[in-house]
């Protein structure tokens, strides 16, 4: 089995700035996962030209199943607000989404809230800039694998210190009560050391992936719960390949039973 954590930027590439879907297509079908969470995506948003871009990458791993999670209604960096259960699926959306060749049982869905307060972040081009955070969601999927049920959840957490532990800490209390064994895939916005330490939880990886073009620290994981990790099998490979997409580079973990 093979379990893969991609920041897309939206499908940007940092060549050109621009999004094509061919290149997301093949970027994703590289990394040829059974099980895929992505952040940073895109539904409906001009920027990205309208793409659906968990469907597109469903359809790159020839994958049954998908579902996209909403952040925020609008567009990052423009005008947004807080997605809410009524917003209408035609508007520009962006969030996070999971895509499996495996069956979905049930799905879960947890909000997680924003820091109440701007944080300040560097940004290229604009310098030092008091941004507002987005809230952030926690998507979760018991799986029908041929092992048995499997748990695989996928975030992006805030990139304000601090605040991103109690979101992280909160996504592992809604996990607990989905079958073991649980894998927790995602952007958390920190190295590995404060990962594990603030959840106990096993990095299956370590590896960097920010910033693309030459990675210096690992700010996307592959986490497994330990109870119940002996029935993932062992780690026999980890890849951050090349992609040619996106500020961050994916981070693929192949298990073997």
């Amino acid at each position: 089995m093979r379990l893969a954590t991609f920041n897309l930027l939206h499908g940007r590439s940092l060549s050109d700035g621009t999004v094509h879907a061919d290149r997301i297509h093949a970027a994703v079908a590289d990394l040829d996962a059974d099980v895929l969470g992505l952040q940073e995506v895109d539904r409906a948003q001009p920027r990205s030209g309208l793409l659906d871009l968990t469907a597109l990458a469903a359809d790159a791993l020839g994958a049954g199943t998908h579902r996209f999670a909403a952040a925020v209604v609008g567009t990052p960096g423009q005008t947004w607000e807080p997605w809410h259960s009524g917003a209408d699926i035609g508007h520009p959306q962006y969030g996070i989404a999971l895509v499996s060749r495996f069956p979905v049982q049930r799905w879960q869905i947890t909000q997680l809230p924003a820091a109440p307060v701007r944080s300040p972040v560097y940004v290229p081009d604009g310098g030092l800039l008091l941004l507002r955070d987005e809230p952030r969601v926690l998507l979760a999927a018991v799986l029908d694998t041929p092992a048995g049920p499997l748990t695989v959840a996928t975030t992006h957490l805030s990139f304000v210190p601090g605040w991103n532990v109690r979101q992280l800490r909160a996504a592992v209390r809604a996990l607990r009560g989905l079958p073991a064994p649980r894998v927790l895939l995602g952007d958390l916005n920190m190295p590995a050391g404060p990962v594990r330490a603030f959840t106990g939880w096993q990095p299956l990886a370590r590896a960097a992936t920010f910033p693309s073009p030459s990675p210096k620290t690992q700010l996307d994981h592959v986490l497994a719960d330990p109870r119940g990790v002996a029935a993932l099998g062992r780690v026999v490979q980890v890849r951050t390949p090349p992609v040619g997409v996106s500020d961050h580079r994916p981070l693929v973990v192949r298990l073997d039973r």
